[in-house]
């Protein structure tokens, strides 16, 4: 299956490029988590009044809602230097003794992925977190030494899409966790507004409306649509996306008016169609439509979970009757439902997965 069609909340290096453009740069111009926004927003104007680096910030949730946004955005309204890197590229302490020795006073480090640190380097962190100190072990054995050094007062900004695999250690020394949510329809409207402005694109209400629609609550990936229906619209038609320009254009790039991609179909069409619906294991799943366990993980599934389509058992993963329906096929518990423009919503008359009995 070509990854290019999937409609995936990760970006690669080249989307990465473009969306740093359409990142907003101040506060006040970030789209969206309201209460994040009005938390961060006291947390950072107080650090400002004291003249001192705020606590450090722990962000949370999944990918594309604009966690590395935020950290920016920090840093900009600290008018202070950030030093970018992920979890995985610290392996061992003394890379990130190096990187901490380097900040200068007032600095915001930004580790993404900080779930994934190792865990010498995490154990480094907790005392350069609350102490502004690392201790770095010089010789081997009996012989070793440990030498403090010590480091300016810096602003950590973790971000994590897998919060629960935190240790409690590390997770207790962030001053402010915030969790970011995902966006409604009406918050990717107003992002694709900012979005369609800066890319000099055309956009009518409704065509807003019908990626908005489409988007999986994450403007990733509804900046990612608008740039699809962009190009359809500058080719096959006038340049202007309106609703018939966006249904025709999403409908190439094989997504469906729930926002499914080709693999979220395959999915669903595996389970229910070679499985009977389930319960069946993932990696069966996996097998059957050609990918990674892992992409079904964390690609597919999520989605499908949360529109309801989709659901986790301790026996596998089962369809839903709106999976069913979805695709066209008559639900096994023979339940009357309908999908709304919405989303899925499935009528309780008659049993269902979720019956108690």
């Amino acid at each position: 299956m070509d990854s290019d069609a999937l409609v995936s909340p990760y970006a690669d290096v080249d989307e990465r490029e473009v969306e740093s453009s359409l990142r907003p740069r101040r506060l006040a111009d970030f789209v969206g988590q309201v209460r994040v926004r009005e938390q961060l927003e006291l947390v950072l104007e107080s650090a400002r009044r004291r003249g001192r680096p705020p606590d450090h910030v722990l962000l949370s949730g999944p990918p594309g809602l604009g966690k590395t946004s935020l950290a920016l955005i920090i840093a900009a309204e600290l008018g202070a230097a950030i030093r970018v890197t992920s979890g995985p590229a610290i392996e061992r302490a003394g890379d990130l003794a190096a990187l901490l020795s380097s900040l200068a006073a007032g600095d915001v480090l930004f580790i993404d992925e900080i779930h994934r640190i190792a865990r010498p380097a995490e154990e480094l962190l907790y005392v350069a977190m609350e102490d502004f100190r690392v201790d770095v072990v010089v010789g081997k054995g009996h012989g070793a030494t440990a030498i403090p050094l010590e480091v300016a007062p810096f602003t950590l900004v973790g971000a994590t899409t897998r919060s629960g695999l935190l240790t409690g250690p590390l997770r207790d020394r962030f001053g402010f966790v915030a969790h970011m949510d995902f966006y409604s329809d009406e918050e990717l409207e107003r992002v694709l507004l900012r979005s369609a402005d800066l890319l000099g694109v055309p956009v009518q209400v409704d065509g807003r409306r019908e990626i908005a629609g489409r988007a999986r609550g994450t403007p990733r990936i509804a900046n990612r649509l608008l740039r699809r229906v962009r190009d359809f619209a500058e080719v096959r038609a006038d340049g202007v996306v309106s609703r018939e320009v966006a249904r025709a254009a999403l409908a190439v790039y094989d997504v469906d008016e729930l926002g499914l991609d080709r693999l979220d179909r395959s999915v669903l069409d595996a389970l229910i169609r070679r499985f009977g619906g389930g319960p069946v294991g993932v990696s069966t799943i996996a097998v059957a439509v050609g990918e990674e366990v892992q992409t079904v993980e964390e690609v597919a599934e999520p989605f499908l979970v949360r529109a309801g389509l989709l659901a986790r058992t301790p026996r596998g993963r089962v369809a839903t009757d709106a999976a069913w329906l979805h695709l066209g096929l008559t639900p096994p518990s023979g339940v009357r439902a309908f999908l709304p423009p919405g989303g899925p919503n499935v009528s309780t008359r008659g049993p269902t997965l979720f019956d108690p009995e």
